[in-house]
């Protein structure tokens, strides 16, 4: 039986044992509607106040500044389009970066193609990074909302997103991150940490399930709701709660958040190894940055090749990998991210991206590593 080797972890992890301990009482013994006035409710409301206390504990907010979410697309929205619109009669400028994931930068481009919005998207530096000066000089008197990702899921750059938050709070600019690729492989020590007004986080990125996650809207900001129906989530997003994901959403970041469970000492260690494989052969370039990136996360381009094959490849030999972004598998666009490098279109159409996590073994680095030069080379087309 071959065997399998998991590094997509960007993509997904899978969720932790003590995670969904923490989450089956909330499968079963506790199954209320929290909504409901009676007692099998108020258990279930209990739970959920409990929940959202400790998330607030775990992160330096109030209780009233979490709303709970489906996961990281749905708080990237409400943040974006519940900014945007409330704020509409202040200006309609919005500011996002060419590298943001699609959640964010579709909603930034729907914004300003149907709703009357005046869109600039920052350009970034050949490690896809944006620069505070381009910020600066981007935002006028009438912008109303920034957003720039914490960490790209592509190739892994790390933003100044603290510098870039400083910026926009000192213009009286609302400044939205999604953070989704930061928790769990970042430290946080809170969400002051961002200077961001509204921070994106999504549990399944780490060990938590599919399917929950959280908006931190910095009080006394309200963004309009995107979803209408009833008064749940501080009248902020309307929907019986998803309990037992909560359940396990808060469970994760306390056990894997403050202290991040991708530990980078031992993960920038192989990823290295990766990295250097990938480097010897010709034809292939390393995008991912040697600096502020994440430390799980290498990501190459290779000429004469496309991500289809070069994923069915290493799937053939067992390997898990991504061309980027796991919402947009299958797509026969290049890379967004990898063209706003300045690459052109064929090689931003070869992109692989390994992501490694908790249970990567040394073993199977190696075992990758001496695969990689043999891989891209059954991939690549002969001339």
């Amino acid at each position: 039986m071959q065997r399998t080797i998991y590094f997509d972890y960007n993509a997904t992890t899978p969720l932790d044992p003590a995670v969904r301990d923490a989450m089956l009482p909330f499968l079963g013994e506790v199954w209320g509607n929290p909504s409901s006035v009676h007692h099998v409710g108020q258990r279930a409301r209990a739970a959920l106040d409990d929940a959202r206390d400790r998330t607030a504990k775990a992160l330096g907010t109030k209780p009233s500044e979490i709303i709970f979410t489906s996961g990281g697309t749905e708080s990237n929205c409400l943040a974006i389009f519940g900014t945007a619109r409330m704020l509409r009669d202040k200006g309609r400028h919005i500011i996002t970066s060419a590298v943001e994931h699609h959640a964010g930068l579709h909603a930034f481009e729907y914004l300003a193609k149907k709703e009357g919005f005046e869109l600039t998207v920052l350009p970034v530096d050949g490690e896809g990074r944006v620069s505070a000066e381009s910020l600066k000089k981007a935002i006028k008197n009438y912008t109303i909302l920034v957003s720039v990702q914490a960490a790209n899921n592509e190739i892994g750059t790390i933003q100044p997103v603290a510098e870039l938050g400083a910026i926009c709070r000192e213009r009286g600019v609302v400044f939205h991150t999604d953070a989704v690729q930061w928790f769990g492989k970042e430290a946080v020590s809170g969400m002051e940490q961002f200077n961001a007004d509204l921070v994106s986080v999504c549990a399944h990125k780490f060990h938590g399930p599919k399917g929950a996650g959280l908006l931190y809207i910095r009080s006394p900001l309200l963004p309009d709701p995107i979803l209408f129906g009833g008064g749940h989530e501080n009248e902020r997003r309307a929907g019986t709660e998803n309990l037992a994901g909560i359940i396990g959403l808060v469970e994760g970041i306390e056990r894997f958040v403050k202290t991040p469970v991708f530990k980078k000492e031992r993960l920038s260690a192989f990823t290295q190894l990766l990295a250097t494989s990938v480097e010897s052969v010709n034809g292939s370039k390393l995008i991912s940055p040697r600096d502020s990136s994440l430390c799980n996360t290498v990501s190459f381009l290779v000429e004469r090749a496309d991500s289809i094959s070069l994923l069915a490849n290493f799937d053939l030999e067992g390997i898990c990998a991504s061309s980027g972004s796991a919402c947009s598998a299958g797509s026969l666009e290049p890379s967004h991210v990898v063209s706003a490098l300045g690459f052109g279109r064929n090689m931003a159409n070869s992109l692989v991206r390994f992501s490694i996590g908790r249970e990567t073994t040394l073993e199977e680095v190696e075992h990758v590593e001496r695969l990689i030069p043999e891989v891209i080379l059954r991939s690549q087309r002969r001339e």
